[in-house]
This record gives C-alpha cells, structure tokens and sequence, in this order.
C-alpha cells in the first residue's frame, strides 16, 4: 500500500505540472499573436529604410557627415546579446548566449570584446565571462521606440566617439512559433549596398541637402533597426515558450498516463494478493 500510495502522489504532482505548463502554454500564445502582428507590420518598414539608408551612404564623401559608415580596423567590438528576463523557453536564451561567446572566443579572438546586455538571462551568465558595459531589464515591461531609442543612442555615442569599431546585434530572429533564427547583424558601421544592375544606374534627387538627410534619416534609421531586433526577440521568445510548454505538457500527460497505467497494475495485484490470502485462511480452516 506504501508503493500505491507513492504513484498517487506522484500522479497529483505531475498533473499539477502539467496544469501550469498548459496554462503558460495559453498565455504565450495569446502573447504571441499581439507579438507576432507588431513585427510583421514593422519588418517592411525597417528592411525599406535599411536599404535607403545602405544607398545614402554610398554616395556620401568623406567630409559629408557620414560618421557611422567609417570603416575602421577593428581592434574594440562590442557585442549587444538580447535575451529574455525570464527562462521555461526552450534553447531560446542559450543559443544567443552561445553564439555571443563565439563572437567573442572564435569570430574576434584576440580583440577587445564587451558586451551590452538586454535581458536578464543573458546578463546573469556573460558578465561572468566578460565586461558588460550596460545592461537593461526593464525595457520589456515597457517596450516603446522612445526607450529602444536611448539605448541606441548611447550605442552610437560609442562608435563616434571612437570607443569601438565594431558593434554587432545578436538576437533571434521570429520565422514562425516553432522556429527562430540566431542572428548575428552588423549595427556599426554601416553596411555599403549591394550593388546590382538594377541599383547601378539609380540617380537620386535629394530633397532637402544630403547633409541634412543624414543627419535625419541615418540615426532614426539605427532607432529602428535596434526596435525591430527588440520586437523580433519578444516574438521569438512567445514563440519558443509556447513551443516548449507544448512539448512540456504532453511529456507531462504521457507520464501521468504511464503512471496511471502502473498505478492500475499495483492495485490490481494487491487486491489479488489479498484474495488470495482470503481463499488460503479459507481453507486452512475447512482443513
């Protein structure tokens, strides 16, 4: 009976689990879709001005203000991980965390790497490897450009002001709920365009001076690319929780089934045993 009453205990605690995974799973969905719909409206926007910006930035001379497009050799990078402040996500914080330390070890082997940290996971495990320089919690419980914004400013101040060479965004990039990619995207300097046919022969008409695009469009520009990398990580991470409370349930429910199933059997074989006990005493008494 002490047996017996071990897998009851054991089937209460496991359905208690799986109640919790299942109702994360639920919230993470409802999440999602409000996540999900913000980065797919904002995507098109971010990819077009990227590419107005990279076409700027190639007609622009050296002495024209285009101080984000200096190509410098790169002894200082700075490395901005975008992780999550809370865990139960499947391999979403690991796989940035993993792919910020190859940047570092691997990638830039040799040069000075620090790190900016958004998130509380990727924070709690780097600055134990390495320098953070910033790092941010907060931003999640009130995602708005304005916030993204004060943070890409103070990654622009660095690179001007000749602190770092290089920075880079490494941050999971939402394809769908069950898939994200890790993506590793150049902040700083500017990237030159890729030049096609169809691109070569472009003449643009600026309208006001190019001085004064650049001093509008390129840092605005920046804003966004950094709050489309925040939104796409909000996503991703709905996206991996859901997945991996869905997983997380129905290991749960196979496991309560399995233990239900041995629960059956012990009790099945103690009744058995006790009539069995019954039917002997029976007799030994006939006897």
């Amino acid at each position: 009976m002490a047996n017996l009453k071990e897998i009851r205990n054991r089937i209460s605690s496991v359905g208690s689990t799986m109640q919790i995974t299942s109702a994360m799973k639920m919230v993470s969905a409802a999440k999602l879709k409000k996540a999900q719909d913000a980065i797919t409206a904002m995507r098109p926007y971010s990819e077009k001005l990227t590419e107005l910006l990279q076409n700027l930035s190639a007609t622009l001379d050296a002495d024209s203000g285009s101080k984000y497009s200096d190509q410098r050799e790169v002894n200082k990078v700075l490395v901005v991980s975008i992780t999550s402040n809370r865990g139960l996500a499947g391999a979403f914080n690991s796989n940035i965390i993993k792919a910020s330390k190859v940047l570092a070890n691997e990638t830039y082997a040799g040069k000075q790497i620090d790190f900016v940290t958004i998130g509380k996971k990727g924070n709690d495990i780097l600055r134990k490897d390495g320098t953070i320089i910033h790092h941010d919690v907060s931003i999640f419980d009130n995602l708005s450009f304005n916030n993204s914004s004060a943070i890409a400013e103070m990654l622009m101040e660095k690179f001007e002001d000749g602190s770092y060479d290089k920075i880079v965004l490494v941050y999971n990039k939402f394809k769908n709920a069950a898939t994200q990619i890790v993506m590793k995207e150049q902040f700083l300097p500017i990237l030159p365009p890729t030049v096609t046919e169809a691109t070569a022969t472009v003449d643009y008409v600026f309208e006001p001076s190019k001085l004064e695009i650049v001093e509008g469009l390129i840092p605005k520009s920046l804003k966004t690319q950094l709050f489309k990398a925040i939104r796409d990580s909000v996503a991703s991470e709905h996206g991996a929780r859901m997945t991996a409370m869905h997983k997380a349930t129905d290991n749960a429910t196979e496991m309560r089934d399995a233990l239900k199933l041995q629960y059956n059997k012990a009790r099945q074989a103690a009744i058995t045993n006790e009539i069995l006990e019954i039917v002997g005493g029976a007799e030994a008494l006939a006897g």
